[in-house]
């Protein structure tokens, strides 16, 4: 399931991947950080169909990483201070918050001053810097912040989004995985057994993804995001 999500959606290297290995009773840093070692080539496999068809937007991403990276960094390392509880409950809250409003639709004029906005590149920078902080507290690739920051500050449409987040991804969890491994946050036990399940439908759903129209595409991701986030965050408030 997590590896379809990354091919299709974008997402879900660890903001999914996270609440679903705490269900399972890993411990809580670890399951933050556990599922990183299979995002990176997890996203570079799910990215390769969105490339070639034009869909990713290098320079989007380049300059996205250009503030994510030192934010990711300083996130991870201040995550330890955070606590591994709060964060899965932060992880499930922000799940549903994103959800809701991606479900909405997305008119041409919102697209057109997105796109302006996307051009203004400090503003691209700084956006991208603080998805990297949350990116760098939460252990994730940052795709489900990434993926509503495209689709509705920057103007991108579903299909170029999901591909402009997947090559930000594949970047963006090297010095996330590197920080987490340092503070010795992953067990690559579990890392390894994570990854055998991801790759393979990470790298056929994005072949496949192309076969949703885009509006359905963003809906769809939009309503299992606030399902998912809603009875995770239920469980980690009233049942744990």
């Amino acid at each position: 399931m997590i590896g379809s999500l990354i091919g299709t959606f974008g997402v879900g290297g660890s903001s999914v991947a996270t609440p679903l290995l705490s269900l399972f009773g890993v411990p809580p840093l670890v399951a933050i950080a556990a599922p990183l070692p299979a995002t990176i080539p997890g996203a570079i496999l799910g990215v390769r169909p969105y490339y070639r068809s034009g869909e990713a937007r290098p320079k989007a991403a380049g300059w996205s990483l250009l503030g994510a990276i030192p934010a990711t960094i300083a996130g991870a390392l201040l995550s330890k201070y955070v606590g591994g509880p709060a964060l899965l409950v932060i992880s499930g809250a922000v799940l549903v918050v994103v959800g809701a409003r991606i479900i909405l639709p997305i008119s041409d004029e919102s697209r057109v001053a997105g796109t302006a906005r996307r051009m203004n590149r400090p503003f691209l920078v700084g956006a991208a810097a603080c998805v990297g902080l949350f990116t760098g507290l939460l252990a994730n690739g940052g795709g489900f912040l990434l993926m509503p920051l495209y689709l509705l500050v920057f103007g991108l449409r579903m299909r170029q989004a999901v591909g402009t987040s997947l090559l930000v991804i594949a970047v963006l969890s090297i010095p996330t995985l590197v920080t987490h491994a340092a503070l010795g946050h992953v067990d690559w036990w579990v890392a390894t057994k994570f990854a055998a399940g991801v790759l393979p439908t990470s790298a056929l759903s994005g072949h496949y993804s192309d076969r949703f129209a885009g509006g359905m595409q963003r809906r769809v991701f939009g309503i299992f995001l606030i399902a998912f986030g809603v009875a995770f965050t239920s469980y980690r408030l009233f049942i744990r």
